[in-house]
């Protein structure tokens, strides 16, 4: 078929679409929910990928945290009951991994952290903020988290020894008591919940998932020790006695570390301390940010594929109703046919006519689809700030997607006007 022809065909079956507008709309539905799912979501979820990677890169590299459960151990299949049976970590976990894990730089403990987490509302002068987390933790936090300070100072390894009442408070509670009048916090007394502490320091605006804010900046900070006077946290019965101290060990290797030996290394000093056999499974979770990123992948790849589940749904749906208004189509028109056929026209052409025009309606209807998913990534990004990507292989795979469907679902209609015999197509009625 000449180029001519082919243009031909292809103004015919616009021309087609365009005098039929109601029921070409009705036709193309299915394939315009089915694309818009595919390019809207896939901006959404890419955009969500790509803010969650940067949030696990910032643990570090080489940073480890032990936990009694986490995401890792729960996206890898095993049992909640089971998790929760596990016995809690404890301060000599952290102490014994400190003293016998030779390649560990630093080995920090957080208290109110996971499952435990514990929270109250800070005071000042009669202002008040809303539920904060209340963070236990040792004076090498900021090293290990690479937290940073817009004023004052992080406490002592003395004021963690001493018990010390003082707190570093989150971006928030500083907003809510101190910001917005304009006060110094450094060296104000504040209360949380019914105790009295000291701020010395100020957190910097803590990155949020998905460019939300999540309550990550909701949070107050004091030493480990004092949350455990507090919070009345008992960390002085045996490991398989209860001891809970309701939190997550954090570990920085060396920097002349071999890759891989201060986790190994790690693994076998809590598998000693727990006691477990050689064919026993760890019954602590190692969260490093390589086990966090496959973590996700595979939650990714889950998602992904049921949102291909669901707008395969659609586009059959609409490839269905693509061939039903194909099949009419070649009813009403079995004499214009005949007449082609009778004036020399070739099974061919009668065949591409036919596919093009069903082409050319689901084509429409990915490029429906493509503006109309691609206008809900953006305009979630404008309202709510959560980042968007829209990759280029996604509109082409909307694209590729839909003409798939036209030329799936116009086979039939096609051939099936291609068999016609032109004198029994000029004799209907």
């Amino acid at each position: 078929m000449n180029k001519g022809l082919l243009g031909e065909v292809v103004r015919m079956a616009l021309e087609t679409v365009r005098t039929n507008k109601l029921r070409s709309a009705l036709t193309i539905l299915g394939v315009v929910i089915g694309i818009t799912s595919i390019v809207g979501m896939t901006s959404l979820i890419r955009g969500f990928d790509s803010s969650l990677r940067e949030s696990i890169q910032q643990l570090g590299p080489n940073t480890i945290y032990l936990s009694k459960l986490s995401i890792v151990s729960i996206s890898g299949g095993a049992q909640f009951d089971d998790l929760m049976r596990r016995p809690s970590l404890t301060i000599g976990d952290a102490e014994a991994i400190e003293r016998l894990v030779p390649s560990v730089q630093v080995v920090d403990i957080m208290v109110g952290e996971g499952p435990q987490q514990t929270r109250e509302r800070a005071f000042y002068r009669g202002e008040r903020t809303s539920s904060n987390q209340i963070l236990g933790v040792t004076a090498d936090y900021a090293t290990i988290s690479f937290m940073k300070l817009t004023m004052g100072r992080f406490f002592t390894d003395a004021e963690v020894t001493h018990r010390r009442r003082v707190v570093v408070i989150g971006d928030n509670p500083y907003q809510v008591l101190f910001g917005a009048k304009g006060i110094d916090p450094i060296n104000k007394k504040i209360r949380l919940g019914a105790i009295e502490y000291t701020v010395i320091g100020v957190m910097e605006k803590r990155p949020s998932l998905g460019g939300l804010d999540g309550g990550q900046d909701n949070i107050a900070i004091i030493p480990y020790t004092t949350h455990q006077v507090v919070f009345n946290i008992d960390v002085t019965r045996p490991l398989r006695d209860g001891n809970s101290f309701g939190g997550i060990i954090g570990i920085m290797p060396r920097d002349d570390a071999a890759p891989g030996q201060t986790l190994a290394e790690v693994e076998e000093i809590m598998r000693v301390r727990h006691g477990l056999k050689l064919d026993e499974p760890n019954d602590f979770d190692v969260i490093t940010q390589d086990a966090l990123l496959r973590t996700w992948e595979q939650i990714s790849r889950a998602v992904l594929l049921a949102l291909v589940v669901i707008s395969s749904i659609a586009l059959m749906v609409g490839g269905i109703g693509v061939m039903a208004i194909m099949m009419i189509s070649v009813t009403e028109r079995t004499r214009e046919i005949g007449v082609r056929k009778a004036l020399g026209g070739r099974r061919q052409e009668i065949l591409v006519q036919f596919l093009a025009e069903a082409v050319v309606l689901t084509s429409v209807g990915g490029i429906l689809g493509i503006l109309i998913g691609a206008g809900i990534g953006i305009s979630v990004n404008l309202l709510t700030g959560f980042p968007v990507s829209l990759p280029w292989w996604a509109f082409a795979m909307g694209l590729g997607f839909s003409a798939s469907v036209g030329i799936i679902a116009g086979m039939v209609p096609a051939v099936r006007a291609a068999k016609l015999d032109p004198i029994e197509a000029l004799r209907y009625e």
